[in-house]
């Protein structure tokens, strides 16, 4: 990847365990009709911009912010774009875990039942390897934790560092380069 290119890292739109704030890992949940306007209004905001690779997550929510952003046709699914394996945090609220344990957090205490928080930041790392291979931008639609452990580790930080990097659904976010460093161009940029 030359110092010009830029990854674009598109989170899919609004899902009903978005919405309530429930973890959604591997579980194929759809969009709701507000995030299938999300994904319209994000392929209005990019305008047909071309990419020299769109990369997807297999999970159908990513899948169908990408077909509606206007870009499933050159998507390529990553099984590495997948959503961390919350295990038995799946379909739980932060709240919920609290109530079992006061100060619990997923960046600091993990998904018993899951992956590793440094399982996910490996695949981050494999999906920035392959990134780096390509010559241009690379599209990436994928979901909101997967998606700051890539930040966090473009930008050479811890994968809790990711902790860091607020994101909502159907935003954009575009990681590139100033002055040959690693850098955050553009972060969680509404939308709608």
């Amino acid at each position: 990847m030359s110092s010009t290119n830029e990854i674009w890292l598109l989170r899919h739109g609004e899902t009903a365990w978005s919405l309530s704030g429930q973890h959604t890992g591997w579980s194929d949940i759809a969009l709701t009709a507000t995030g299938e306007e999300q994904a319209r209004a994000l392929g209005r905001a990019m305008d047909g911009r071309p990419f020299a690779a769109v990369w997807v997550s297999p999970l159908r929510r990513a899948l169908h912010t990408c077909e509606l952003a206007g870009y499933g046709a050159q998507a390529v699914k990553q099984d590495d774009l997948r959503e961390w394996n919350y295990g038995q945090l799946e379909g739980m609220t932060s709240a919920d875990m609290r109530r079992a344990v006061p100060d619990w957090s997923i960046w600091r205490d993990g998904a018993p039942g899951g992956e590793s928080i440094d399982e996910v930041y490996v695949r981050a790392g494999r999906i920035l390897a392959r990134a780096a291979s390509v010559d241009g931008d690379v599209a990436l639609f994928a979901h909101g934790h997967i998606l700051r452990l890539i930040a966090a580790h473009y930008l050479g930080l811890a994968p809790q560092d990711a902790r860091l990097f607020a994101l909502n659904t159907a935003t954009i976010s575009v990681l590139g380069w100033e002055h040959g460093n690693h850098v955050i161009r553009q972060w969680n940029r509404p939308t709608t």
